[in-house]
């Protein structure tokens, strides 16, 4: 669960992971051209990155899948329920869509970038850079769920009412909105959704749900007429839909 706070001119500490200390170089290069981002400190792998956080307390991190020992997505899941904070993925299995993004986001991460491409490096890192401006705005929560599977709510005597659910969830919000829909029992009212994620990623991110809830989950379309059992998730990117 993510809310904002205001870090409008100030400093933002990165802490940088990455098991190739040739791509931590790059990654410091990149981002440090912005005066407001100042690399704090580097990390090989997830032992490393646990003593970093603890003494240098960063704002934001940049995060390996592929490390050595612990992976980047098991890291990511102790840290948020340790000492959550502030995680960008940043690795070459987090490309749009991948399921290690989802499985990111999932677990709270802010957002994920592909690891710079052959004369695609200056994109990158003024993408990454905007982000993680952004991310240090955002601040996040330890995970909602306990360890105890949420039962779906029961039904017995519910009667639709012809109203609509409508649900909006922000950056840093997919672990909160996970929980809340696994409690939805199989003919829950219709549900729409915005969910503030790179439009490449809603389709892998409504196949997960789909697959691991008790209602029909899947991407809205223009013209819809959702139906109880039902969970539409908004496109994204700038689609305008009309809802029958």
């Amino acid at each position: 669960m993510t809310d904002l706070r205001s870090t409008a001119g100030r400093i933002v500490h990165v802490l940088i992971v990455d098991d190739s200390p040739t791509m931590r170089r790059l990654i410091r290069a990149g981002i440090e051209r912005h005066p407001r981002i100042r690399v704090v400190g580097e990390a090989g792998d997830a032992r490393e990155a646990r003593e970093a956080v603890k003494t240098l307390r960063p704002d934001v991190m940049t995060l390996d899948v592929e490390m050595p020992g612990m992976s980047g997505i098991e890291f990511l899941e102790r840290l948020m329920r340790a000492r959550p904070m502030p995680v960008i993925m940043l690795s070459t299995m987090t490309r749009a869509g991948s399921d290690a993004s989802v499985q990111a986001l999932s677990l709270g991460a802010v957002d994920c970038v592909e690891k710079p491409r052959f004369g695609a490096a200056a994109q990158t890192f003024e993408l990454l850079t905007k982000m993680l401006l952004v991310a240090a705005d955002a601040r996040v929560h330890s995970p909602a769920g306990t360890g105890v599977a949420v039962r779906p709510a029961p039904t017995a005597g519910w009667r639709w009412n012809g109203k609509w659910l409508l649900i909006g969830s922000s950056t840093g919000g997919v672990e909160a909105l996970e929980t809340i829909l696994r409690g939805f029992p199989a003919d829950c009212p219709p549900t729409l959704i915005t969910q503030h994620m790179p439009a490449q990623f809603l389709r892998s991110f409504a196949a997960r749900l789909n697959a691991n809830l008790t209602p029909t989950v899947r991407i809205a379309a223009d013209g819809d007429r959702p139906m109880p059992g039902e969970i539409l998730l908004a496109p994204g990117g700038e689609h305008h839909l009309r809802i029958a």
